[in-house]
């Protein structure tokens, strides 16, 4: 097969290198996943039938971990005498991305090497700050030959994603010696969620212009609790396979100013009811965060929150799904009165913010403008979150002999 015999080539090519690259074909891997107890106990001897390389595609796809390599030269001549035609993608190197710096350096992203009819995709990952792997778009610049592949069909490039560094587990497959997830059916799942967004830089940078940042000593201080109960809240959360985004007021801070707001006094999170666990709780409290009050209940408007250092509070909101919307619940203490806030549907996307690979919804442009209206990208400092919201509702009031078990403070 063409196919196999690509694959084998290139495979020579790098180890002639010493590239240590990995399996990322999402099809193959699939294939692989059906029979990964009978290959990891299989001796790896020849096989008679080509059953994973030679499966239908236009690519093979493979990953290279950017601090394992840095020879290029070489390896494209080698490539050419071989018989390749190659291509290489570069784009800008967002980790140097800051307040102070777009300097926009260009580092490469994805390499296309094409032998008769099949061609191998070697994605670039990256390291980053929140200790994860990242790779890059393919875009593809003014003067490269838009036919050289059939770009629409690759796996990875269309946008950005952002992955957990995997183990490695060297196989035999089609008389090929391979390295592979270890889970590769986890590496699957989570390539089908791995869509990243970058924080908006230039346009902070904008908004800083028309309000200088708080550079005060409480603001500093605030920032940093705020980054700290963050790191703490997504650890315990994560060690519970609970998944949760940034809500309210630290996703605004995320998309106006890829920062903290030093106002807000609080870090907010949002969880999918569907997602809730009754070891939440406990949980958190065993982190060192006591409970500070617990408003509603799991079939209705729960929302849980949790006392940091010194005055420093997570809030928790749980979101429940409707046909045609999405909305979590308020309950205000002395009255029993309830209220709604309804958000338009969305997905989830990584991004990284204060050091850490977190969830923010996808659609955030919709998310932030649901909740604080079109003028989202003026500060405000007093906030009544009864009144201010755009996308606040009344809801009715809780029932007086409900009250023991929906308003618990702390």
């Amino acid at each position: 097969s063409v196919k196999q015999h690509v694959v084998r080539k290139f495979l020579g090519l790098i180890s002639s290198h010493n590239i240590p690259v990995y399996l990322i074909d999402p099809l193959v891997l699939g294939l692989v996943d059906k029979d990964i107890e009978q290959i990891k106990s299989s001796p790896g001897g020849p096989s008679l039938e080509c059953k994973y390389f030679c499966a239908p595609r236009d690519f093979t796809t493979f990953a290279l971990l950017d601090k394992t390599w840095k020879h290029e030269v070489g390896l494209f001549r080698t490539a050419e005498k071989m018989g390749f035609q190659w291509l290489k993608i570069i784009n800008k190197d967002p980790r140097l991305d800051g307040m102070d710096d777009l300097s926009g350096i260009e580092i490469p992203l994805h390499y296309i090497f094409k032998l008769a009819s099949h061609a191998i995709h070697l994605v670039v990952f990256y390291e980053r700050s929140g200790n994860y792997l990242w790779h890059g778009p393919l875009r593809l610049k003014q003067h490269m030959d838009r036919k050289f592949v059939p770009f629409r069909k690759l796996h990875f490039g269309r946008y950005p994603g952002a992955y957990e560094k995997p183990e490695l587990l060297l196989i035999s497959i089609d008389d090929l010696k391979v390295q592979i997830p270890k889970n590769p059916s986890s590496f699957l799942e989570e390539m089908s969620h791995s869509r990243f967004l970058e924080c908006r830089y230039r346009e902070a940078r904008a908004f800083f212009q028309l309000y200088p940042d708080d550079a005060s000593l409480d603001a500093v201080e605030f920032r940093k609790k705020a980054k700290s109960l963050l790191h703490l809240a997504a650890l315990t959360l994560n060690n519970l396979g609970v998944k949760f985004w940034l809500s309210s007021g630290t996703c605004l801070g995320w998309y106006r100013q890829c920062n903290v707001i030093p106002h807000s006094k609080d870090v907010d999170l949002g969880v999918f009811i569907r997602d809730y666990k009754a070891d939440i709780i406990p949980a958190f409290q065993k982190a060192g965060l006591p409970l500070k009050h617990k408003f509603g209940k799991v079939e209705d408007s729960l929302e849980l929150s949790f006392q940091g250092e010194d005055d420093v509070k997570l809030d928790i909101f749980f979101f429940y799904e409707e046909d045609d919307h999405i909305w979590n619940g308020g309950t205000q203490a002395k009255s029993g009165k309830k209220f709604k806030y309804l958000f338009p549907k969305f997905t989830l996307c990584w991004t990284e913010f204060v050091e850490l690979k977190v969830h923010v919804p996808c659609e955030t442009l919709q998310y932030v403008e649901a909740n604080y209206g079109p003028d989202w990208k003026i500060p405000v400092k007093t906030w009544d979150w009864k009144s201010s919201p755009s996308n606040v509702q009344y809801n009715g009031v809780w029932p007086i002999d409900e009250w023991d078990d929906v308003i618990q403070i702390y």
